[in-house]
This record gives structure tokens, C-alpha cells and sequence, in this order.
């Protein structure tokens, strides 16, 4: 069985959907199609079952994944160690990261580890006040951000995660209750204040100015941290959207998460700075796009209780 192959098999086996495994892989459908086909030939046995509405794997499939699976896993990284072996990947890399990102891309990191055990990961807090400014002042090598990123001096890198924001509110406020709400129902409240250090077409992500109707949406106080965020949510001063996470990493008492019907898709990515690609930030971006992004736009159901 030839590595490409393999590699097809088991991203399908991940992603059971055969256009996101084309999409992933940068190759046609009908290739991922002929890939397994061939495989299930060699084998004498089909390794996934399709409908025209899903894609599941068999129980030979999944015995496939599992034995393929560590293998392939250490053929790539014995690979990836040779060749940094022989660029002379070595030194220090320091890693900005907001909030929970080291645990949410904790299977990137660990990646990167295995591939590059000789160099020193060391990791640096950043506020979304001060979004790209360690990176500019060269106290992080790159850094995780959510996107859009459109500044003129700084690369946007892979991908590390998509999902759909969430909407945080007080435990008390009047929208905790509903099993859901739309981005319309922004524009009857307030939203945490921005810096005006920080880009507007960045802030508003989180904190929109205007709803989809073109309402405006009034601000509240300005806040520099999660923390401080947290806290006027809690108090009933303000609303704020969020990405998914937070539904992992920052469940509070007195807070909970509101799913909103029609979403936007938060995606966060790694970035550094114009002309800063140095080997050891290649090598970790490679780490994070072999590792795949974290999480899926996936759709919200209207009859989804909020998350306390």
C-alpha cells in the first residue's frame, strides 16, 4: 500500500466525508475515491459504509485505522526529524498564545516536540488589547490569532481551528434563558468597549458594531482582558460573542453560553512577521498543518440549551 494512500484512508477515517478529505488533502474526489476503492480491492473487504447522506467506517476499517494509524504517524515523524536534523533546526522558539490556545492546539504542540526534541518551546501570553504587538516588538517568534488578519507587516499562517461563535451572557441576563438567539438580538444590548489600539476590522469579530440589519450596537466598558470580559458579562453590563472554546476552558459561575442560530465561524491561525519565517517557525507551522485544524463550522441546533 502506497503512503499516499495510507494518508487518504486515514483522513477519511477522521473526517468520513469524502469531499472534506479532497479539500484537506488538495487533491480530487475521484482520487480519495480510487485510493480506497484500490484499498478495499487489496484487502477483500469494504472499509466504509456510504449512504448519499453519510459515511461511516466498517469494523474492518476501523481495525485498519487503528494498526495504520501509530505507524504512519511514526514514519512522518521519523521523516520530519531527519530533515530538520539535516537543515539544523536547533535553538529557541517562542510561542505568544491567547487564553487556552496551548490546551486547545495541545496536539500541535506536542508535535512539534516529537519532530524537534532539541529545541526549547517557550510560550508568552497575549491580550487580545495588544494583539500583534509582541510580535512586532520580537518578544514572540510567531503568535496564535483569530481571523481576519490584514496588517501589512505581519504573515497569516495555517489554520488551527474553526467553530461557531457563542454568545456569553449572565446567568440572570433575559437572553439566558433561550434555547438560542440570531445576531439580530445584538442590537437590543450592550457590547464590551474596544481599545483603539486594537484594529477595528480585528475587535469587531467579537464585538460588532452594527447588526445584520444594520442596527447599531451600543458599547459598554472598555475591557483589556478575558478576565476583565468575564467579569462585566457576569454583572449584567454587557453580552459578548466568543469563540467555542470557551465552553471548554472558561465556564464560570453566574456565566453561560448561548448558542447563536445563525453564527459566524471563528477561526484562529498562526502569524509572524514579514520576513520572520525562520526555520524553526517553519517547522512549527508544518507541525500545525499536519496536525489539521481543531474543531468544524458546524451547524447550530435552534433547540440547543444554553451551556451553563
Amino acid at each position: 500500500m502506497e503512503l499516499r494512500d495510507i494518508e487518504i484512508f486515514l483522513v477519511l477515517a477522521e473526517e468520513l466525508h469524502f469531499g472534506r478529505t479532497a479539500l484537506r488533502l488538495h487533491v480530487s474526489q475521484a482520487r480519495v475515491s480510487q485510493a480506497i476503492a484500490k484499498q478495499e480491492r487489496r484487502i477483500g473487504a469494504p472499509l466504509f459504509t456510504r449512504t448519499s447522506r453519510r459515511v461511516e467506517l466498517t469494523e474492518v476499517g476501523a481495525r485498519l485505522r487503528e494498526d495504520l494509524g501509530a505507524g504512519y504517524q511514526r514514519i512522518l515523524d521519523g521523516v520530519a526529524t531527519a530533515t530538520a536534523a539535516g537543515r539544523g533546526v536547533v535553538g529557541t522558539l517562542t510561542l505568544g498564545l491567547h487564553g487556552a490556545n496551548a490546551h486547545e492546539y495541545a496536539s500541535v504542540i506536542g508535535l512539534f516536540r516529537r519532530r524537534h526534541p532539541d529545541v526549547e518551546l517557550r510560550f508568552h501570553e497575549i491580550h487580545f488589547s495588544d494583539p500583534f504587538g509582541p510580535l512586532r516588538a520580537g518578544a514572540v517568534d510567531l503568535a496564535t490569532t483569530w481571523l481576519p488578519v490584514r496588517e501589512h507587516d505581519i504573515t497569516v499562517g495555517p489554520v488551527l481551528g474553526s467553530e461557531p461563535l457563542l454568545l456569553m451572557v449572565a446567568a440572570g441576563h433575559p437572553l439566558a434563558g433561550r434555547g438560542s438567539v440570531l445576531m439580530e438580538d445584538l442590537g437590543d444590548w450592550q457590547m464590551p468597549g474596544t481599545l483603539p489600539s486594537v484594529p477595528d476590522y480585528w475587535a469587531t469579530v467579537l464585538a460588532p458594531t452594527r447588526t445584520p440589519s444594520g442596527r447599531p450596537i451600543r458599547r459598554g466598558p472598555r475591557v483589556t482582558t478575558l478576565e476583565e470580559t468575564m467579569a462585566v458579562v457576569a454583572s449584567g453590563d454587557v453580552i459578548c460573542l466568543v469563540h467555542g472554546e470557551a465552553t471548554r476552558h472558561y465556564r464560570r459561575p453566574g456565566i453561560v453560553f448561548v448558542p447563536i442560530r445563525d453564527a459566524p465561524t471563528g477561526s484562529w491561525a498562526l502569524i509572524w512577521r514579514l520576513g520572520g519565517e525562520t526555520p524553526l517557525v517553519r517547522a512549527f507551522a508544518q507541525a500545525a498543518k499536519d496536525s489539521g485544524p481543531v474543531g468544524v463550522a458546524a451547524e447550530i441546533n435552534p433547540g440547543t440549551a444554553p451551556i451553563a
